[in-house]
């Protein structure tokens, strides 16, 4: 299964159980994995899933391997979060 990621989305929030707590804003950093079959997702390389699925299917033909995992990270392609990116994991099974 092909995995979509979100690291280090940061976010400020009135969060706790301590009266203290209550009283200030405090900063969260929320990691987010989504699991989905992205094969239906390829668009020529408008999306990195359609990248990443390429370059796996280039390595299972040219080097004949029995599996591939392929990660592509995107720094700063959604505000106020560290990094986002996907993970596609393709084999001879499919």
């Amino acid at each position: 299964m092909d995995r979509i990621f979100m690291t280090a989305l940061t976010a400020e929030a009135i969060i706790g159980i301590y009266d203290w707590e209550r009283e200030v804003k405090q900063r969260l950093e929320v990691d987010l994995e989504i699991w989905k079959d992205l094969r239906a997702e390829a668009s020529r390389f408008r999306l990195v899933e359609a990248l990443a699925g390429e370059i796996a299917r280039i390595v299972l033909e040219e080097f004949k391997v029995v599996r591939v995992r392929v990660t592509v990270h995107k720094p700063g392609a959604i505000r106020h979060s560290r990094d986002v990116g996907v993970v596609i994991e393709r084999g001879l099974d499919g």
